[in-house]
């Protein structure tokens, strides 16, 4: 049997009901146009027409709708970066390949939607769930991209595999949160292909 998806952070009720798509779409739209702050359940209530209590039977809170909406931004980058993980190439091209595309599709996200960059820095500054299994996929993806270079003999092996992946994954940090990538919009195109350099060269054999 498939197993049927299960409810992220304060969410209530079956995964996949229709009326939960609809809050959160609704949730969307006003949490781009007024900001995270700004809107209320009962804004929310009143845009789809049901009542606020209605929406708690699938949201335990506003955060919890939140963490849906950080949840669906959040998998716009972690895709693109799936897409280069399962493409033929080395490793190392991945991983060189990583940076940008890492800087491109949060800069994509945060700032031509200036509101959904409010609400992701919450989630990431304030560990919402959304935030915490963005972190823990981005580690998973490098993990799997030190191991496969190691195994292909592209990568050293002496550093214990734990040490390199977690001197990656701060190479990444930058990049990945909205408050510090902000700061290197006008030079992230060098920035990315300095740091990705320096860490290639640092796992060669």
């Amino acid at each position: 049997m498939t197993a049927l998806p299960r409810p992220a952070a304060g969410q209530r009720g079956p995964a996949d009901h229709e009326r939960r798509a609809q809050i959160v779409e609704a949730a969307d739209q006003h949490f781009r146009h007024y900001g995270f702050q700004k809107t209320t359940v009962a804004d929310l209530a009143k845009a789809i027409g049901l009542s606020t209590a209605y929406i708690y039977k699938f949201f335990s809170s506003k955060q919890a709708i939140g963490e849906a909406i950080c949840a669906r931004c959040l998998s716009e980058i972690t895709t693109r970066l799936r897409a280069i993980m399962a493409e033929p190439t080395s490793a190392a091209d991945r991983l060189r390949r990583f940076y940008p595309a890492l800087a491109q599709a949060g800069a994509d996200l945060f700032f031509q939607e200036r509101r959904l960059h409010d609400i992701v820095v919450t989630a990431v500054t304030e560990n919402w769930h959304a935030g915490t299994t963005y972190e823990a996929e981005l580690r998973d993806m490098v993990r799997t991209l030190v191991i496969t270079g190691r195994e292909a003999g592209e990568f050293e092996r002496e550093t214990p595999l734990d040490e390199v992946c977690l001197a990656i994954e701060e190479t990444l940090w930058p990049f990945a949160h909205p408050l510090m990538l902000e700061e290197k919009l006008d030079t992230v195109d060098a920035a990315t292909a300095a740091v990705a350099g320096l860490v290639l060269r640092s796992l060669r054999p």
